[in-house]
């Protein structure tokens, strides 16, 4: 048996001094993160040392629970501090503010092709956002017992979909504000929502370690995937409708991982990425613009995001965002950035490098 060994120093306590100096809007900072490239063999790995980035000004005074991509220049992001945030990620300034939950941001749902978009609270309401205009809400969802904690809108931006911990969903006409469908499930605890595209589908996962398909049209189960071993935390519908991934619960490895599966007709398993020691958060499916092979990234509460090939679950690229607490959201900026929200250290500004092959460093975060 050839037996392969990886020394890895362990890097020293380091205390992290923040001189804060406006420059155009922007922060500087000298915090440096390590990172984990993997050979094709997929076993032994290398520390490198990324260069330094920068600290723009915060979006947040406090842990960010979801960032989403509204366009390729701005995301909305909302937390525990109760706010929403339409922020350009490029310059690193804040758009606007918007204010009129009373407890912590769990879900934001952007409108395609719009300045629209939605957000979702413990508060249990779902309030509907413009980015011109007035600060105030222009349309308020109220029907769930408990947190919300699923929010997708339909293809062509006429329905709404929310999920709660009071195990249902409900589906809402956008234009009136009206519950159209209501649909309940016991022990389905709703831990994320995903509306397929060009499709009346929507995907959903939840804490009774199912993933279920819904059909909009009457709102009724139209599938149910194989039951996962762990709390399935978050899913995510590839751009063409054909593939789906969610992330699983875990500690330690166990479980911890993302299941990539068949939307079309057979709709099985395709592949598992299995790498991250915590929950896996997020999920997403990267531009294919970024490598030869389809990828897909995850992050997890291990403080790590890591890149994958689709196609063989392979790890590709690890990068540790050392000090941010658990990673709570991850997000598509453009075909080379990626937006990544933390618990302790506000969102991430990821940048895909292919220079030295596929790589992945942290640039500014906010």
């Amino acid at each position: 048996m050839l037996l392969l060994r990886c020394h890895l120093k362990k890097a020293p306590p380091e205390k992290a001094l923040y001189r804060f100096c406006a420059v155009m809007g922007k922060l500087q900072s000298k915090l440096k993160h390590s990172t984990y490239k993997y050979r094709p063999d997929g076993i032994i790995e290398d520390r490198i040392q990324t260069k330094a980035f920068q600290e723009y000004t915060p979006a947040h005074v406090d842990t960010v629970s979801v960032v989403a991509a509204l366009n390729s220049d701005l995301c909305v992001s909302g937390g525990k501090d109760k706010t929403v945030v339409a922020y350009d990620w490029k310059t690193g300034n804040v758009v606007k503010r918007f204010r009129g939950h009373e407890r912590e941001i769990t879900k934001i749902a952007c409108v395609h092709k719009s300045n629209q978009f939605f957000s979702a609270s413990r508060d249990r309401m779902v309030m509907m956002w413009a980015l011109h205009g007035s600060s105030q809400p222009r349309q308020q969802f109220s029907g769930h017992a408990m947190v919300v904690t699923g929010l997708a809108v339909s293809p062509d931006s006429s329905q709404l979909c929310t999920g709660s911990r009071d195990n249902t969903l409900l589906l809402w006409d956008v234009g009136t504000g009206q519950c159209v469908e209501r649909a309940s499930v016991s022990r389905n605890l709703v831990t994320h929502l995903c509306w397929v595209p060009r499709e009346p589908y929507i995907l959903q996962t939840s804490e009774d370690k199912t993933i279920r398909l819904w059909d909009s049209r009457g709102l009724r189960v139209a599938h149910i995937f194989p039951t996962k071993q762990h709390i399935q935390t978050y899913c995510e519908v590839s751009e063409d409708g054909h593939k789906c991934i969610s992330c699983s619960s875990g500690f330690g490895g166990e479980g911890c991982e993302a299941t990539l599966w068949d939307l079309r007709q057979t709709r099985n398993r395709i592949c598992e990425y299995k790498g991250h020691f915590q929950t896996v958060a997020s999920c997403v499916f990267l531009p294919r613009a970024v490598a030869l092979m389809p990828v897909i990234a995850t992050s997890s509460h291990d403080c790590k995001v890591k890149i994958w090939n689709q196609d063989t679950g392979a790890c590709l690229f690890t990068l540790s965002l050392d000090g941010s607490g658990p990673l709570t959201s991850l997000a598509v900026g453009d075909t080379i950035s990626l937006l990544c929200a933390s618990f302790s250290r506000g969102i991430h500004l990821l940048r895909v490098d292919r220079s030295q092959g596929l790589e992945l460093r942290e640039v500014a975060a906010f």
